[in-house]
């Protein structure tokens, strides 16, 4: 049965089919093929199975909670703030767009609701100040591979519940590789703009900095309460999440730019993206249990130990595995595909089930920056109005720093574990 999911997998994606149907296509693909067609009633079973899981309650409500931000301004605020700090830099617009994603990465969690909350404001920007539309496309997608690494992050959320590690853990874990991620992005921008003759901004004064930060000081504190409630154990992260939608409610309220239409906005986006990842979970978990039952993660363990004793070489391994299929499956799907089937070989490399969850939440978001299948790549395509095949070229050398700072989040082990040892004891 796996050479048929595998290869009913394959196709489908390949003939485009959206990667929840394709998920659940390959599954009855395998039963049927492998003779199990009068069992096909399993397979609502097993979805229902999959989604019945209280950790998973969290994912609606932190994509509410950006999305809520979204409608109510705050993205604007945070642009701003972030403009009035680094904006006269070389290549300052550039730097901007870089904070901004670093800052709303603490409220939002999710990589596509970053492109979309201040995407088409950052390229829009950036447009009208002289750069190449297809650069600030591209580097807008980049940096958006920051958001589901700070914390909260709907992917660490996921990781969690498929590893039984603690979320908290994760969270502080992602702290040091999503700051790292944002430094690199920036020091391309800085060679970028030595290279490349491109406009600066005039420097911001205090009064300005402070204001611009007081007007969005309710936006900026955001990621502090949700990881303090998380953190000190006042909430669990389903409950943390409830609590960013209502802080997200109420500041919209505070504002005064959350109507009836926003919020309205705000559920229905919320309720099309939720109900996506559960279906994909959900028929993720189908996969699991027919690769469980023909022991395909046994026997992929075994292929793996007998490859190489190195636990360096295994990592560059996992690192261009991860690298390979993030091109073409996004992080949930790939996550729920591939965790399960990994975790007793790291296990047995002594890899540290947080740092695994980083490396993998990290290598396989490049991948939405990646050509051909990157979904970050079409949705900004769509958002800033530039071609696909230009935004495509525009990416490449910016994968450069991205995959650098894989490789360093990956072997050097303390850039993810040294906050959650410090803050919460070692395991």
């Amino acid at each position: 049965m796996t050479t048929w999911l595998f290869l009913g997998f394959t196709v489908l994606m390949l003939l485009r089919v959206p990667v929840a149907m394709a998920i659940g296509g390959a599954v009855i693909i395998a039963l049927i093929g492998g003779g199990y067609g009068d069992g096909l009633y399993i397979v609502p079973q097993q979805v229902l199975e999959g989604v019945d899981n209280a950790s998973l309650v969290a994912v609606p409500f932190f994509i509410l909670t950006g999305n809520l931000m979204n409608v109510s301004g705050m993205t604007d605020k945070i642009f701003n703030f972030a403009m009035t700090l680094v904006g006269h830099m070389k290549a300052g617009l550039a730097q901007v767009n870089v904070l901004a994603s670093m800052i709303f990465a603490g409220v939002n969690g999710t990589a596509v609701g970053d492109i979309a909350g201040l995407g088409q404001l950052e390229v829009k920007a950036m447009r009208e100040r002289g750069y190449p539309a297809d650069f600030a496309a591209a580097l807008t997608v980049s940096s958006a591979v920051v958001g589901p690494i700070i914390p909260p992050s709907v992917g660490l959320v996921v990781y969690s519940f498929l590893s039984n590690t603690s979320v908290a853990r994760l969270f502080l874990g992602g702290i040091i590789p999503g700051i790292l991620v944002g430094i690199s992005l920036m020091i391309f921008n800085r060679v970028y703009a030595v290279r490349f003759n491109v406009p600066t901004q005039p420097r911001a004064s205090v009064r300005e900095i402070v204001r611009s930060g007081w007007d969005g000081i309710a936006a900026l504190v955001a990621p502090g309460i949700i990881m303090g409630a998380i953190i000190t154990g006042f909430t669990t992260a389903t409950e943390a999440g409830v609590l960013a939608c209502m802080y997200a409610f109420g500041v919209g309220l505070l504002y005064r730019q959350l109507t009836w239409a926003h919020l309205w906005k705000a559920l229905t986006d919320t309720m099309l993206m939720t109900s996506v990842v559960m279906i994909i979970v959900g028929f993720s978990t189908v996969m699991g249990w027919l690769l469980a039952i023909e022991q395909a993660p046994q026997r992929l363990a075994q292929a793996m130990l007998g490859m190489t004793d190195s636990k360096p070489v295994f990592l560059a391994l996992l690192i261009i595995f991860f690298l390979i299929i993030g091109c073409f499956v996004e992080g949930v799907p790939a996550k729920l595909i591939l965790v399960p089937a990994l975790l007793p070989i790291t296990d047995a490399y002594g890899v540290d089930r947080v740092h695994f969850g980083l490396i993998i939440q990290l290598g396989l978001l490049i991948g939405i920056a990646t050509p051909p299948m990157g979904i970050g790549l079409y949705v900004v395509s769509e958002v800033a109005r530039v071609p696909f095949e230009k935004v495509t070229i525009a990416i490449l050398p910016m994968l450069v720093p991205l995959i650098i700072t894989l490789i360093l989040v990956t072997y050097i082990p303390d850039l993810t574990l040294f906050l959650p040892n410090l803050i919460m004891g070692k395991e």
